[in-house]
């Protein structure tokens, strides 16, 4: 006779490994989470130093609509959404009329410039997949920008239009928070866009994942370092040498983490599994929080500035529209974000105020500041992942797949929305739901009748969407 209820250890308290734990614990399973931080939320931080939330790490969520499975969590807290782009676009977060673009020396680019090289750069995306569709071999976006140049000179553009287009790279760039030189052109289309565009979580991420962890057995400061499986359970060691046993393991670290090796695994992960946590891409995009004593910069949502190169390009997202507060993000990806994380945080927040005054001369300083690390954090070691050339689509779902009583979850794992808070908490259904059948199928306990968790999930609430 069975006296214990199935136990499960889950490995990183993101938004995975915390969704994971919730849908298990409601199933009646032994849950505990243990997370090397000493807070939960992994690449969701909401910080309140400056006396309201702001988000260090993810902060939209794309695809405001109720299809989204995050929709139904944000709608019965009542937390409110600004919207800030109409669309579904993969690259635009915000819409078109939102920009305020500006030359080195501070000039204005005209509106209908930046709507126009907008429609070129689409135009050019466009025939970027005519040449890969011809193409066996993967290349670059950068290479295959090159070949349609090539092909057709006329999407070739010169001075300020030119530097215009830079700035969509640089964007492209920070949505992927990649290289144009390392990301597919065969596969940086691949994932699902939600309707409804990119709404901005004006009170920070935190109180969605602080309602999910509610009553979860949680040990923070537990930095995991070996996973032993074998055939009847798995068992689990931290850094301080504590050892823990379940029947099976969500394993919810970031791809960074599993990339570095410093989890081992008894016996190795199979080789299959291994060439995807190697070849899947992590990438970095940071923020430099800059809050102000008073607003002075323009009524938009986004500042740019443009440059002869993607990399001299950059970017503020103007948070005053959405929360009203006095403050400015900056948001590096790619080289350029690994070239500020070798800064000090001071030398950081001048490089970020320099490019400011360069648009807007009488730029105050700020008088607080903030500044994410995700590519040197050993926690995290990137911000999120995205398809390398000549790597299939396909090795986010190898990533998922699990190893025997081990599951994978987050946002690495999400073949339809990688790089995504959604796609990390779908993740952590799926892997809760596969590790619920595996065990209960060992415990002889499965009734197929039973219906799957979520299905009778409560009626969903309307999201709360401002736009100015």
């Amino acid at each position: 006779m069975k006296t214990r209820s199935p136990s499960v250890i889950v490995i990183g308290g993101g938004f995975g490994g915390i969704s994971a734990a919730r849908t298990l614990q409601d199933a009646s399973f032994q849950v505990m989470v243990l997370e090397s931080r000493d807070r939960i939320g992994g690449r969701v931080h909401t910080d309140y130093s400056f006396g309201f939330p702001v988000d260090l790490g993810a902060s939209w969520l794309h695809g405001v609509c109720k299809e989204n499975p995050l929709a139904p969590v944000i709608g019965r807290l009542g937390l409110p959404l600004y919207r800030t782009s109409g669309d579904n676009s993969v690259l635009y977060d915000h819409d078109l009329e939102s920009y305020a673009l500006f030359d080195m020396d501070g000039n204005q680019v005209p509106q209908e410039l930046v709507t126009e090289v907008g429609i070129t750069f689409e135009h050019i995306l466009e025939e970027i997949n005519k040449v890969r569709d011809e193409q066996d071999a993967d290349m670059s976006i950068s290479k295959a920008f090159s070949i349609v140049f090539a092909r057709k000179p006329e999407l070739r553009l010169e001075g300020l239009a030119h530097n215009v287009l830079q700035w969509y790279v640089c964007r492209m760039e920070g949505w992927f928070a990649a290289d144009a030189e390392t990301i597919s052109a065969k596969c940086w289309d691949q994932e699902e866009l939600l309707p409804g565009g990119h709404g901005l979580m004006v009170r920070g991420y935190r109180p969605v994942i602080n309602t999910l962890a509610k009553g979860l057995d949680i040990r923070v400061g537990h930095r995991v370092t070996k996973i032993v499986r074998r055939y009847n359970g798995v068992k689990v060691t931290t850094e301080n040498g504590e050892t823990f046993v379940a029947d099976a393991a969500v394993i919810a670290v970031p791809l960074g983490v599993l990339k570095s090796g410093t989890i081992k695994f008894e016996p190795k992960l199979p080789e299959w599994k291994q060439e995807a946590i190697n070849d899947l891409g992590v990438g970095i995009e940071n923020k430099i929080i800059l809050h102000f004593e008073k607003v002075f910069w323009p009524k938009v949502e986004f500042l740019g500035v443009v440059a002869e190169t993607s990399y001299g390009c950059s970017y503020f997202l103007n948070l005053h529209k959405a929360t009203s507060h006095p403050v400015l993000v900056y948001m590096p990806a790619g080289q350029l974000a690994k070239d500020i994380e070798k800064m000090s945080d001071e030398a950081a927040v001048n490089f970020a105020v320099l490019q400011l005054q360069k648009i807007l001369p009488d730029a105050l300083p700020p008088v607080q500041y903030l500044v994410s690390r995700w590519g040197s954090d050993v926690n995290s070691l990137g911000s999120y992942s995205y398809d390398i050339v000549g790597k299939p689509h396909d090795l986010y779902e190898r990533l998922r797949v699990p190893v025997d009583n081990l599951f994978f979850a987050g946002e690495a794992t999400s073949s339809s929305f990688p790089g995504s808070v959604h796609g990390a908490y779908s993740t952590g259904l799926m892997a809760a739901e596969d590790c619920r059948m595996r065990v209960l199928e060992r415990y002889g306990e499965l009734d197929l009748f039973q219906p799957v968790m979520g299905e009778e999930g409560p009626a969903s609430v309307p999201l709360l969407i401002s736009r100015l």
